[in-house]
Protein backbone atom coordinates (compact mmCIF):
# COMPACT_ATOMS: atom_id res chain seq x y z
CA UNK A 1 0.00 0.00 0.00
CA UNK A 2 3.07 2.23 0.73
CA UNK A 3 4.65 1.86 -2.78
CA UNK A 4 1.31 2.20 -4.59
CA UNK A 5 0.93 6.02 -2.24
CA UNK A 6 4.69 6.92 -2.97
CA UNK A 7 3.68 5.26 -6.83
CA UNK A 8 0.70 7.75 -7.61
CA UNK A 9 2.77 10.65 -5.99
CA UNK A 10 5.57 10.43 -8.26
CA UNK A 11 2.74 10.02 -11.19
CA UNK A 12 1.83 12.92 -10.21
CA UNK A 13 4.72 14.70 -10.35
CA UNK A 14 5.75 13.35 -14.02
CA UNK A 15 2.83 14.68 -15.10
CA UNK A 16 2.99 18.06 -13.67
CA UNK A 17 7.03 18.05 -15.09
CA UNK A 18 5.67 17.37 -18.55
CA UNK A 19 3.19 19.67 -18.41
CA UNK A 20 5.36 22.63 -17.02
CA UNK A 21 7.44 21.27 -20.12
CA UNK A 22 5.25 21.43 -23.07
CA UNK A 23 3.70 24.79 -21.81
CA UNK A 24 7.05 26.31 -21.94
CA UNK A 25 7.98 25.07 -25.14
CA UNK A 26 4.54 25.91 -26.37
CA UNK A 27 4.80 29.46 -25.05
CA UNK A 28 8.12 29.54 -26.65
CA UNK A 29 6.95 28.33 -30.56
CA UNK A 30 4.30 31.47 -29.70
CA UNK A 31 6.90 34.08 -29.19
CA UNK A 32 9.02 32.38 -31.84
CA UNK A 33 6.14 32.44 -34.02
CA UNK A 34 5.45 36.19 -33.45
CA UNK A 35 8.82 37.08 -34.06
CA UNK A 36 8.92 35.14 -37.37
CA UNK A 37 5.64 36.49 -38.52
CA UNK A 38 3.01 39.06 -38.66
CA UNK A 39 -0.20 38.61 -35.64
CA UNK A 40 -3.79 37.50 -36.11
CA UNK A 41 -4.86 41.00 -36.22
CA UNK A 42 -1.99 42.17 -38.84
CA UNK A 43 -2.91 39.32 -41.25
CA UNK A 44 -6.92 40.42 -41.03
CA UNK A 45 -5.35 43.84 -41.72
CA UNK A 46 -3.49 43.38 -44.32
CA UNK A 47 -6.14 41.34 -46.20
CA UNK A 48 -8.70 43.91 -45.67
CA UNK A 49 -6.25 46.35 -47.08
CA UNK A 50 -6.17 44.55 -50.13
CA UNK A 51 -9.64 43.65 -50.48
CA UNK A 52 -10.87 47.32 -50.03
CA UNK A 53 -8.09 48.16 -52.84
CA UNK A 54 -9.29 45.95 -55.41
CA UNK A 55 -12.92 47.11 -54.61
CA UNK A 56 -11.91 50.74 -55.47
CA UNK A 57 -9.75 50.33 -57.90
CA UNK A 58 -12.70 48.15 -59.78
CA UNK A 59 -15.17 50.83 -59.53
CA UNK A 60 -13.05 53.03 -60.29
CA UNK A 61 -12.40 50.68 -63.81
CA UNK A 62 -16.30 51.33 -63.95
CA UNK A 63 -16.04 55.32 -63.42
CA UNK A 64 -13.51 55.06 -66.52
CA UNK A 65 -15.68 52.73 -68.72
CA UNK A 66 -18.43 55.90 -68.34
CA UNK A 67 -16.17 57.87 -71.17
CA UNK A 68 -17.54 55.16 -73.65
CA UNK A 69 -21.00 55.78 -72.35
CA UNK A 70 -20.74 59.76 -72.40
CA UNK A 71 -19.08 59.22 -76.08
CA UNK A 72 -21.76 57.05 -77.73
CA UNK A 73 -24.81 59.41 -75.81
CA UNK A 74 -23.40 62.63 -76.97
CA UNK A 75 -22.89 61.42 -80.93
CA UNK A 76 -25.76 59.84 -81.19
CA UNK A 77 -27.67 62.84 -79.63
CA UNK A 78 -26.07 64.63 -82.36
CA UNK A 79 -25.78 64.73 -86.10
CA UNK A 80 -23.70 62.61 -88.24
CA UNK A 81 -21.51 65.29 -89.47
CA UNK A 82 -20.42 65.86 -86.84
CA UNK A 83 -19.55 62.06 -84.75
CA UNK A 84 -15.64 62.40 -85.13
CA UNK A 85 -15.06 65.32 -83.66
CA UNK A 86 -17.67 64.55 -80.49
CA UNK A 87 -15.91 60.90 -80.48
CA UNK A 88 -12.53 62.72 -80.60
CA UNK A 89 -13.44 65.04 -77.38
CA UNK A 90 -14.56 62.31 -75.65
CA UNK A 91 -11.48 60.36 -76.23
CA UNK A 92 -9.13 63.11 -75.19
CA UNK A 93 -10.56 64.10 -72.06
CA UNK A 94 -9.85 61.50 -70.16
CA UNK A 95 -5.79 62.22 -71.10
CA UNK A 96 -5.81 65.73 -70.59
CA UNK A 97 -7.42 65.16 -67.08
CA UNK A 98 -5.19 62.69 -66.57
CA UNK A 99 -2.23 64.93 -66.55
CA UNK A 100 -4.00 68.28 -64.96
CA UNK A 101 -5.09 66.28 -61.85
CA UNK A 102 -1.65 64.75 -61.54
CA UNK A 103 0.22 67.92 -62.02
CA UNK A 104 -1.68 70.09 -59.49
CA UNK A 105 -5.70 69.39 -59.56
CA UNK A 106 -4.77 66.43 -56.75
CA UNK A 107 -3.08 68.75 -54.86
CA UNK A 108 -5.28 71.74 -54.84
CA UNK A 109 -8.37 69.52 -53.43
CA UNK A 110 -6.76 67.23 -51.41
CA UNK A 111 -3.52 68.68 -49.41
CA UNK A 112 -3.72 70.38 -46.58
CA UNK A 113 -3.94 74.12 -46.63
CA UNK A 114 -6.78 76.62 -45.78
CA UNK A 115 -10.91 76.17 -45.97
CA UNK A 116 -10.79 77.68 -50.03
CA UNK A 117 -7.58 75.40 -51.67
CA UNK A 118 -5.06 72.98 -50.84
CA UNK A 119 -1.50 74.27 -50.66
CA UNK A 120 0.65 71.66 -49.51
CA UNK A 121 1.78 68.78 -51.30
CA UNK A 122 0.57 70.45 -54.41
CA UNK A 123 2.58 69.18 -57.35
CA UNK A 124 2.98 66.29 -59.04
CA UNK A 125 1.15 63.99 -56.08
CA UNK A 126 4.47 64.30 -54.11
CA UNK A 127 3.18 65.03 -51.13
CA UNK A 128 4.58 63.28 -47.78
CA UNK A 129 1.38 60.15 -47.24
CA UNK A 130 1.46 57.15 -44.71
CA UNK A 131 -1.46 55.91 -46.33
CA UNK A 132 -3.37 53.44 -46.31
CA UNK A 133 -2.74 54.43 -42.18
CA UNK A 134 -6.12 56.08 -41.07
CA UNK A 135 -6.61 58.43 -38.25
CA UNK A 136 -4.69 59.07 -35.86
CA UNK A 137 -2.05 57.20 -36.77
CA UNK A 138 -1.94 58.98 -40.48
CA UNK A 139 1.23 61.45 -41.10
CA UNK A 140 0.90 63.13 -44.09
CA UNK A 141 -0.46 66.40 -46.02
CA UNK A 142 -3.40 64.69 -47.32
CA UNK A 143 -5.16 64.07 -44.35
CA UNK A 144 -8.69 64.95 -46.13
CA UNK A 145 -9.29 61.82 -47.82
CA UNK A 146 -7.15 59.60 -44.67
CA UNK A 147 -10.45 58.12 -43.73
CA UNK A 148 -10.35 55.43 -46.21
CA UNK A 149 -7.65 52.55 -45.56
CA UNK A 150 -6.14 51.94 -49.10
CA UNK A 151 -2.89 53.13 -50.84
CA UNK A 152 -2.35 56.79 -52.11
CA UNK A 153 -2.21 55.56 -55.82
CA UNK A 154 -5.33 54.39 -55.38
CA UNK A 155 -7.24 57.32 -53.86
CA UNK A 156 -5.50 59.55 -56.61
CA UNK A 157 -6.90 57.10 -59.17
CA UNK A 158 -10.82 57.00 -57.92
CA UNK A 159 -10.34 60.84 -58.03
CA UNK A 160 -9.07 61.00 -60.90
CA UNK A 161 -12.04 59.30 -62.74
CA UNK A 162 -13.99 61.54 -61.13
CA UNK A 163 -12.55 64.63 -62.19
CA UNK A 164 -12.40 63.19 -65.90
CA UNK A 165 -16.18 63.24 -65.27
CA UNK A 166 -16.87 66.59 -65.21
CA UNK A 167 -14.78 67.47 -67.97
CA UNK A 168 -16.51 65.28 -69.95
CA UNK A 169 -20.03 67.11 -69.05
CA UNK A 170 -19.21 70.40 -70.90
CA UNK A 171 -18.85 68.47 -73.84
CA UNK A 172 -21.78 67.60 -74.72
CA UNK A 173 -23.40 70.71 -74.14
CA UNK A 174 -20.83 72.50 -76.61
CA UNK A 175 -21.03 70.19 -79.05
CA UNK A 176 -21.69 71.06 -83.01
CA UNK A 177 -19.51 74.40 -82.99
CA UNK A 178 -16.86 74.54 -80.79
CA UNK A 179 -13.26 74.35 -81.59
CA UNK A 180 -11.38 71.45 -80.93
CA UNK A 181 -8.33 73.37 -79.31
CA UNK A 182 -10.52 75.09 -77.02
CA UNK A 183 -12.24 72.63 -75.44
CA UNK A 184 -8.79 70.96 -74.97
CA UNK A 185 -7.77 74.09 -73.14
CA UNK A 186 -10.82 74.72 -71.40
CA UNK A 187 -10.76 70.63 -69.96
CA UNK A 188 -6.85 71.42 -68.97
CA UNK A 189 -8.81 74.82 -66.69
CA UNK A 190 -11.86 72.52 -65.10
CA UNK A 191 -9.78 69.33 -63.98
CA UNK A 192 -6.72 71.70 -62.91
CA UNK A 193 -7.88 74.58 -61.17
CA UNK A 194 -12.21 74.96 -61.30
CA UNK A 195 -12.66 71.71 -59.84
CA UNK A 196 -10.12 70.92 -57.43
CA UNK A 197 -10.99 73.87 -55.41
CA UNK A 198 -14.53 73.91 -55.27
CA UNK A 199 -14.13 69.91 -55.01
CA UNK A 200 -11.64 71.01 -51.97
CA UNK A 201 -14.66 73.06 -50.24
CA UNK A 202 -16.49 69.87 -49.84
CA UNK A 203 -14.15 66.91 -50.25
CA UNK A 204 -11.14 68.82 -48.92
CA UNK A 205 -12.28 69.37 -45.41
CA UNK A 206 -12.97 73.02 -47.15
CA UNK A 207 -15.22 75.10 -45.57
CA UNK A 208 -18.49 74.30 -47.08
CA UNK A 209 -17.40 70.74 -45.32
CA UNK A 210 -16.92 72.85 -41.58
CA UNK A 211 -20.21 74.02 -42.27
CA UNK A 212 -21.75 70.64 -42.55
CA UNK A 213 -22.15 69.72 -46.11
CA UNK A 214 -22.07 66.65 -47.68
CA UNK A 215 -22.18 64.76 -50.78
CA UNK A 216 -21.51 61.44 -51.03
CA UNK A 217 -20.42 60.82 -54.52
CA UNK A 218 -20.98 63.80 -56.71
CA UNK A 219 -24.04 65.75 -57.26
CA UNK A 220 -22.33 68.86 -56.89
CA UNK A 221 -18.77 68.28 -56.72
CA UNK A 222 -19.14 66.32 -59.94
CA UNK A 223 -22.17 67.19 -62.03
CA UNK A 224 -23.69 70.10 -61.23
CA UNK A 225 -19.77 71.86 -61.33
CA UNK A 226 -19.46 70.42 -64.59
CA UNK A 227 -23.15 71.96 -65.74
CA UNK A 228 -22.17 75.39 -64.50
CA UNK A 229 -19.00 75.20 -66.96
CA UNK A 230 -21.19 74.19 -69.48
CA UNK A 231 -23.41 76.68 -69.24
CA UNK A 232 -21.14 79.44 -69.14
CA UNK A 233 -19.78 77.91 -72.50
CA UNK A 234 -23.03 77.78 -73.92
CA UNK A 235 -23.98 81.32 -73.12
CA UNK A 236 -20.43 82.77 -74.72
CA UNK A 237 -20.69 80.00 -77.67
CA UNK A 238 -24.35 80.77 -78.84
CA UNK A 239 -26.82 78.61 -80.25
CA UNK A 240 -25.89 76.03 -82.94
CA UNK A 241 -27.00 77.79 -86.93
CA UNK A 242 -30.38 76.87 -87.28
CA UNK A 243 -31.63 75.93 -84.11
CA UNK A 244 -33.79 79.40 -83.33
CA UNK A 245 -35.75 81.44 -85.69
CA UNK A 246 -35.28 84.88 -85.61
CA UNK A 247 -38.68 84.94 -83.39
CA UNK A 248 -37.64 82.66 -81.18
CA UNK A 249 -38.93 79.41 -82.34
CA UNK A 250 -37.31 76.12 -81.60
CA UNK A 251 -36.53 73.84 -84.65
CA UNK A 252 -36.10 70.81 -84.01
CA UNK A 253 -32.30 69.10 -84.29
CA UNK A 254 -32.87 65.07 -84.26
CA UNK A 255 -29.75 63.21 -83.34
CA UNK A 256 -28.36 60.71 -86.14
CA UNK A 257 -28.24 57.81 -84.39
CA UNK A 258 -30.35 56.83 -81.30
CA UNK A 259 -29.23 52.71 -80.92
CA UNK A 260 -25.49 54.29 -80.03
CA UNK A 261 -27.18 56.92 -77.75
CA UNK A 262 -29.01 54.36 -75.83
CA UNK A 263 -26.14 51.81 -75.63
CA UNK A 264 -24.27 54.86 -73.98
CA UNK A 265 -26.82 55.43 -71.73
CA UNK A 266 -27.09 52.33 -70.46
CA UNK A 267 -23.22 51.83 -70.01
CA UNK A 268 -23.60 54.94 -67.90
CA UNK A 269 -26.13 53.43 -65.93
CA UNK A 270 -23.63 50.02 -65.13
CA UNK A 271 -21.27 53.13 -64.92
CA UNK A 272 -22.66 54.54 -61.96
CA UNK A 273 -22.33 51.55 -59.89
CA UNK A 274 -18.90 52.44 -59.82
CA UNK A 275 -19.67 55.98 -58.89
CA UNK A 276 -22.29 55.55 -56.01
CA UNK A 277 -21.28 52.07 -54.52
CA UNK A 278 -17.67 52.95 -54.91
CA UNK A 279 -17.22 55.90 -52.92
CA UNK A 280 -17.32 54.15 -50.19
CA UNK A 281 -13.97 53.65 -51.29
CA UNK A 282 -13.84 50.51 -48.62
CA UNK A 283 -15.41 46.72 -49.02
CA UNK A 284 -18.22 47.69 -46.93
CA UNK A 285 -20.64 44.97 -47.73
CA UNK A 286 -23.97 46.39 -46.07
CA UNK A 287 -22.98 50.19 -47.53
CA UNK A 288 -22.38 49.10 -50.87
CA UNK A 289 -25.42 46.74 -51.15
CA UNK A 290 -27.39 49.53 -50.08
CA UNK A 291 -25.93 52.21 -51.84
CA UNK A 292 -26.12 50.51 -55.29
CA UNK A 293 -29.75 49.62 -54.62
CA UNK A 294 -30.52 53.51 -53.91
CA UNK A 295 -28.81 54.27 -56.96
CA UNK A 296 -30.95 51.89 -59.17
CA UNK A 297 -34.05 52.70 -57.73
CA UNK A 298 -33.51 56.08 -58.46
CA UNK A 299 -32.74 55.73 -61.47
CA UNK A 300 -35.58 53.44 -62.72
CA UNK A 301 -38.39 55.75 -60.86
CA UNK A 302 -36.94 59.17 -63.32
CA UNK A 303 -37.07 56.55 -66.55
CA UNK A 304 -40.77 56.23 -65.96
CA UNK A 305 -41.56 59.63 -64.94
CA UNK A 306 -39.64 61.03 -67.88
CA UNK A 307 -41.38 58.54 -69.91
CA UNK A 308 -44.77 59.50 -68.93
CA UNK A 309 -43.73 63.28 -68.74
CA UNK A 310 -42.65 63.55 -72.53
CA UNK A 311 -45.55 61.76 -73.08
CA UNK A 312 -47.52 64.22 -71.91
CA UNK A 313 -45.74 67.36 -73.09
CA UNK A 314 -44.59 66.04 -76.18
CA UNK A 315 -47.60 63.69 -77.53
CA UNK A 316 -45.19 60.86 -77.96
CA UNK A 317 -42.85 58.91 -75.72
CA UNK A 318 -39.24 60.95 -77.12
CA UNK A 319 -36.57 58.07 -76.40
CA UNK A 320 -33.47 61.21 -75.80
CA UNK A 321 -36.13 61.76 -73.37
CA UNK A 322 -36.35 58.65 -71.82
CA UNK A 323 -32.71 58.21 -71.94
CA UNK A 324 -31.97 61.47 -70.15
CA UNK A 325 -34.56 60.76 -67.15
CA UNK A 326 -32.55 57.56 -66.60
CA UNK A 327 -28.99 59.91 -66.11
CA UNK A 328 -30.95 62.52 -64.32
CA UNK A 329 -32.80 60.16 -61.85
CA UNK A 330 -28.63 58.62 -61.33
CA UNK A 331 -27.24 62.01 -60.81
CA UNK A 332 -30.10 63.37 -58.19
CA UNK A 333 -29.43 60.25 -56.41
CA UNK A 334 -25.56 60.38 -56.47
CA UNK A 335 -25.05 62.90 -53.50
CA UNK A 336 -27.79 61.59 -51.03
CA UNK A 337 -27.13 57.67 -52.07
CA UNK A 338 -25.63 56.68 -49.16
CA UNK A 339 -27.64 58.97 -46.48
CA UNK A 340 -31.13 57.88 -47.34
CA UNK A 341 -33.19 54.87 -47.41
CA UNK A 342 -34.99 53.00 -50.83
CA UNK A 343 -38.31 54.24 -50.22
CA UNK A 344 -36.83 58.02 -50.31
CA UNK A 345 -34.63 57.38 -53.12
CA UNK A 346 -37.68 56.25 -54.75
CA UNK A 347 -39.16 59.44 -54.45
CA UNK A 348 -35.94 61.19 -55.78
CA UNK A 349 -35.91 59.35 -58.73
CA UNK A 350 -39.73 60.59 -59.53
CA UNK A 351 -39.37 64.19 -59.11
CA UNK A 352 -35.78 64.32 -61.03
CA UNK A 353 -38.06 62.51 -64.12
CA UNK A 354 -39.83 65.07 -64.15
CA UNK A 355 -37.39 67.67 -63.45
CA UNK A 356 -35.38 67.06 -66.59
CA UNK A 357 -38.15 67.10 -68.89
CA UNK A 358 -39.14 70.55 -67.85
CA UNK A 359 -35.71 71.49 -67.78
CA UNK A 360 -35.28 70.88 -71.39
CA UNK A 361 -37.75 72.78 -72.67
CA UNK A 362 -37.08 75.86 -69.93
CA UNK A 363 -33.32 76.07 -71.83
CA UNK A 364 -34.78 76.00 -75.35
CA UNK A 365 -37.33 78.93 -74.25
CA UNK A 366 -34.15 80.91 -73.00
CA UNK A 367 -32.66 80.16 -76.29
CA UNK A 368 -29.43 78.09 -74.81
CA UNK A 369 -28.89 75.57 -76.74
CA UNK A 370 -27.67 72.68 -75.37
CA UNK A 371 -27.91 69.35 -77.82
CA UNK A 372 -27.62 66.74 -75.87
CA UNK A 373 -29.49 67.89 -72.70
CA UNK A 374 -26.62 67.48 -70.42
CA UNK A 375 -27.48 71.12 -68.66
CA UNK A 376 -30.75 69.74 -67.38
CA UNK A 377 -29.22 66.05 -66.43
CA UNK A 378 -26.13 67.81 -64.41
CA UNK A 379 -26.82 71.33 -63.51
CA UNK A 380 -30.22 70.68 -62.71
CA UNK A 381 -30.67 67.45 -61.61
CA UNK A 382 -27.49 67.48 -59.51
CA UNK A 383 -28.61 70.47 -57.90
CA UNK A 384 -31.80 68.53 -57.35
CA UNK A 385 -29.73 66.04 -56.10
CA UNK A 386 -28.32 68.17 -53.64
CA UNK A 387 -31.15 69.95 -52.21
CA UNK A 388 -32.68 66.46 -51.79
CA UNK A 389 -29.82 64.97 -49.44
CA UNK A 390 -31.25 67.90 -47.16
CA UNK A 391 -34.71 66.89 -47.22
CA UNK A 392 -34.32 63.07 -46.98
CA UNK A 393 -31.10 62.39 -45.06
CA UNK A 394 -31.42 60.16 -41.76
CA UNK A 395 -28.59 59.80 -39.38
CA UNK A 396 -29.11 56.23 -38.53
CA UNK A 397 -27.49 55.16 -41.97
CA UNK A 398 -24.47 56.71 -41.43
CA UNK A 399 -24.47 57.86 -37.27
CA UNK A 400 -22.38 61.21 -36.36
CA UNK A 401 -22.18 62.45 -40.26
CA UNK A 402 -25.05 64.21 -41.62
CA UNK A 403 -27.85 64.36 -39.27
CA UNK A 404 -31.36 64.23 -40.37
CA UNK A 405 -32.92 66.23 -42.94
CA UNK A 406 -35.97 68.32 -42.70
CA UNK A 407 -38.34 65.70 -43.43
CA UNK A 408 -36.29 63.53 -40.29
CA UNK A 409 -36.97 66.75 -37.98
CA UNK A 410 -33.26 68.60 -39.08
CA UNK A 411 -33.02 71.69 -40.49
CA UNK A 412 -28.98 72.02 -40.22
CA UNK A 413 -27.73 70.00 -43.28
CA UNK A 414 -30.47 71.73 -45.50
CA UNK A 415 -28.83 74.94 -44.74
CA UNK A 416 -25.46 73.83 -45.53
CA UNK A 417 -26.35 72.24 -48.73
CA UNK A 418 -28.04 75.50 -49.84
CA UNK A 419 -24.98 77.49 -49.17
CA UNK A 420 -23.02 74.90 -50.79
CA UNK A 421 -25.12 74.75 -53.90
CA UNK A 422 -25.04 78.86 -54.47
CA UNK A 423 -21.62 79.04 -53.56
CA UNK A 424 -20.11 76.70 -55.66
CA UNK A 425 -22.41 78.28 -58.50
CA UNK A 426 -21.61 81.29 -58.37
CA UNK A 427 -17.67 80.30 -57.99
CA UNK A 428 -17.50 77.69 -60.98
CA UNK A 429 -20.10 79.76 -63.18
CA UNK A 430 -18.13 83.12 -62.94
CA UNK A 431 -14.82 81.90 -63.34
CA UNK A 432 -15.54 79.45 -66.37
CA UNK A 433 -17.57 82.44 -68.05
CA UNK A 434 -14.32 84.35 -67.94
CA UNK A 435 -12.06 81.48 -68.99
CA UNK A 436 -14.17 80.96 -71.53
CA UNK A 437 -13.60 84.37 -72.68
CA UNK A 438 -10.02 84.30 -72.24
CA UNK A 439 -9.63 81.34 -74.65
CA UNK A 440 -12.33 83.09 -76.94
CA UNK A 441 -9.61 86.04 -77.05
CA UNK A 442 -6.38 84.09 -77.46
CA UNK A 443 -7.39 81.54 -80.02
CA UNK A 444 -10.92 81.70 -80.74
CA UNK A 445 -13.89 79.71 -79.84
CA UNK A 446 -16.47 78.83 -82.57
CA UNK A 447 -15.91 76.97 -85.95
CA UNK A 448 -16.33 78.82 -88.94
CA UNK A 449 -19.88 79.42 -90.00
CA UNK A 450 -18.78 76.79 -92.95
CA UNK A 451 -17.41 74.50 -90.92
CA UNK A 452 -20.15 74.56 -88.74
CA UNK A 453 -22.45 73.48 -91.89
CA UNK A 454 -20.15 71.30 -93.64
CA UNK A 455 -19.55 69.51 -90.08
CA UNK A 456 -17.10 69.26 -88.03
CA UNK A 457 -15.51 66.42 -88.86
CA UNK A 458 -14.62 67.32 -91.77
CA UNK A 459 -13.31 71.15 -90.66
CA UNK A 460 -11.46 69.92 -87.67
CA UNK A 461 -10.69 66.42 -88.09
CA UNK A 462 -10.23 65.84 -91.76
CA UNK A 463 -12.31 62.64 -91.80
CA UNK A 464 -15.48 61.76 -91.93
CA UNK A 465 -17.31 58.83 -89.28
CA UNK A 466 -19.30 57.28 -92.25
CA UNK A 467 -18.06 57.20 -95.51
CA UNK A 468 -21.37 55.99 -96.99
CA UNK A 469 -24.07 58.78 -97.31
CA UNK A 470 -27.02 58.23 -100.05
CA UNK A 471 -25.99 54.92 -100.86
CA UNK A 472 -23.27 56.55 -102.19
CA UNK A 473 -19.47 56.52 -101.11
CA UNK A 474 -18.97 60.55 -100.81
CA UNK A 475 -15.65 61.20 -102.33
Amino acid sequence: MILKKYFYVVLILLALTTFGVVGAFAEEAVQQAAQKGPSLDEIVSVNKIALDTIWVLITAFLVFWMNAGFALVESGLCRAKNTVNILAKNFIVFAISSIAFYIIGWGIMFGDGNPFFGIQGLFLLTGADNSPATGDAYKGVYSAINWTGVPLYAKFFFQLVFAGTAATIVSGAVAERIKFISFIIFSFVIVGIIYPITGHWIWGGGWLAKMGMFDFAGSTVVHSIGGWAALAGVIVLGPRIGKYTKDGKVKPIPGHNMSTATLGALILWLGWFGFNPGSTMAADANAIARVALTTNTAAAAATLTATITAWLMLGKPDLSMILNGTLAGLVAITAPCAFVSVPSSLIIGLIAGVIVVLAVVMFDKLLLDDPVGALSVHLINGTFGTFALGLFAEDRFMPGTTGNGLFFGGTKLLIAQITGIIGVGVFTFLISIVAWYIIKAVVGLRVSEEEEIIGLDIGEHGVEAYHIVGGEERI
